[in-house]
C-alpha cells in the first residue's frame, strides 16, 4: 500500500467550522425551505426497489473496503454488494483490484472470506486465478478442450482508493470518475484519518428498506427521544448539513469551537473539525467513539432481497493499534452499538415498514429541519431518471 498522507487540514473544514461558529453565535440551524413530502410507496413499491438497484447501487461507486484492509500485496476481501459477488485484491503493484468474484468456467464463487494469497483456486473444479485476475491454471487441461485462457480471466470492475475507502462500481466496463462523484468530498474525508486506521471488528444487522435505515443515518432530531434509554440524554437534536454533492456531513451547533476563534487557523485543532457523521451516497456513514481510543464505525448499507429489507454491515476502524485492555473496551462499544442500532433504530424502522407498507398512498413527512433527508431523497429519485451522461452535471449542481 502506498505511504499514508500527513494530515493537511482540508480548507473545506477550516471553512465549515466558521459556519457552525455563526450559527452557535446565532443560535440558529440549518432548515430547508419548505416541508418535504415523500410517498410512502417510495419505500415499499417492487418495482421501484429494482430500479434503485438498478440505477443507483450498480451505477454508482460504493464504498466495499478499506484500505487498512488490504495492505500488502496479495491481501484480499470478498463480498456481496447488492446481489453482485466482489473480490477485492490489492496486487503487487500497490493498487487494489475488484472482480466479480465467480469462476469463468462455471461461475462458482472463487474465495470467500479475508485474508492474503498470490492466487486463489476454484472450489469447484480447481481453476486459478492470479492477484491481478488472470486465469493461471486449468485443471486437467489437456482433456478440457480449446479455450482461450487469455480472454477467461476474472471480469474486472472499475474500482479506485480515496482517503482510505475503497470503491467499486458493480457494472463491468462502466466508467469511473471518482473525483467527480465525490465533487470535493474526497479530500475532505482525507483529514479522518482512515488510511491510517486498524480495523478492529465487524458485525452485521438486518434491517427495513434502505433508504428507511439511511434516513436515520442523516436525522439528528430523533436521537434524544429513541435513544433516550442508551446514549440520547446527552446527543444534540439539531444538526447542521454540509453538502458535497451527493454527500452530507451531518453537525450540530458546536459551542466548544468558540474557543478556536482567538487562534490563527494553522493552530486550529484538527480533532475539533471533524466530529459528526459523514455521510458517502448512497449507503455509507461514518461515525466517531471513544473505546480505549478514538475508534470509527463505518456502516455499510445494501438493499436486501426484498423490498423491505436491507443488511448493514458495521466495521469499527481503530486509529491507534490497540492493546488488549483497548480490545476489550472495542468489544464492549460494538456490542453496545449493535444493540442500539438493532434493538432501537431498525427495530423501529422494521415497525415503520409494515406500517407503510399498510398504508402505502400516505406521504411520510420531513421538515425543514431535517434537510438531509431532504436532500438524500430527491437525489434518489434524480438518479432514477438521469441518464449515464447527464451524472457528471447532477453531482456537480445538487438537487437544492
Amino acid at each position: 500500500m502506498r505511504d499514508a498522507k500527513p494530515f493537511h487540514r482540508c480548507k473545506a473544514l477550516v471553512e465549515m467550522a466558521r459556519r457552525n461558529l455563526a450559527h452557535v453565535k446565532a443560535g440558529t440551524i440549518d432548515q430547508a425551505p419548505s416541508v418535504e413530502r415523500v410517498p410512502a410507496h417510495h419505500y415499499c413499491d417492487p418495482q421501484r426497489a429494482r430500479a434503485e438497484r438498478d440505477r443507483i447501487f450498480r451505477r454508482l461507486p460504493l464504498v466495499l473496503g478499506f484500505s487498512c484492509e488490504l495492505r500488502e500485496a496479495g491481501a484480499y476481501k470478498a463480498i456481496e454488494a447488492a446481489g453482485v459477488p466482489v473480490l477485492l485484491v490489492r496486487g503487487e503493484d500497490g493498487a487494489v483490484r475488484a472482480f466479480v468474484n465467480a469462476c469463468s468456467h462455471r461461475g462458482a464463487i472463487v474465495v470467500e472470506g479475508a485474508g492474503c494469497a498470490r492466487r486463489f483456486s476454484c472450489p469447484y473444479h480447481g481453476w486459478t486465478y492470479g492477484a491481478d485476475g488472470r486465469l493461471l491454471g486449468i485443471a486437467d487441461r489437456s482433456h478440457f478442450g480449446e479455450i482461450d485462457a487469455a480472454r477467461l480471466g476474472l471480469t474486472a470492475l472499475p474500482c479506485a482508493e480515496r482517503a482510505g475507502l475503497v470503491f467499486a462500481v458493480l457494472r463491468p466496463g462502466a466508467p469511473l470518475d471518482l473525483d467527480g462523484f465525490l465533487s470535493g468530498y474526497g479530500e475532505v474525508i482525507e483529514d479522518l484519518g482512515l488510511e491510517r486506521c486498524h480495523l478492529v471488528g465487524r458485525q452485521a444487522i438486518a434491517g427495513p428498506n434502505w433508504k428507511l435505515a439511511y434516513d436515520g443515518y442523516l436525522d439528528f432530531y430523533h436521537l434524544p427521544i429513541l435513544h433516550r434509554n442508551s446514549f440520547g440524554p446527552r446527543m444534540p437534536s439539531q444538526a447542521l448539513y454540509d453538502a458535497f454533492g451527493p454527500h452530507q456531513r451531518v453537525s450540530a451547533p458546536d459551542r466548544r469551537l468558540l474557543r478556536l476563534e482567538a487562534l490563527p487557523e494553522e493552530e486550529w485543532d484538527l480533532e475539533a473539525l471533524v466530529g459528526g457523521v459523514w455521510t458517502v451516497f448512497p449507503h455509507v456513514s461514518i461515525a466517531d467513539f471513544q473505546a480505549g481510543g478514538k475508534i470509527y464505525m463505518v456502516s455499510q448499507l445494501f438493499p436486501g432481497e426484498g423490498v423491505g429489507e436491507s443488511l448493514t454491515i458495521q466495521s469499527f476502524l481503530a486509529t491507534t493499534a490497540p492493546d488488549d485492555a483497548g480490545k476489550a473496551e472495542i468489544a464492549r462499544t460494538m456490542q453496545f452499538l449493535l444493540q442500539v442500532v438493532r434493538d432501537e433504530d431498525y427495530a423501529t424502522g422494521l415497525r415503520i415498514q409494515r406500517a407503510l407498507e399498510a398504508d402505502p398512498n400516505r406521504d411520510v413527512l420531513f421538515g425543514r429541519n431535517e434537510w438531509g433527508g431532504q436532500r438524500f431523497h430527491r437525489f434518489v429519485a434524480a438518479l432514477l431518471q438521469a441518464e449515464d451522461s447527464e451524472l457528471p452535471a447532477l453531482f456537480t449542481a445538487g438537487v437544492d
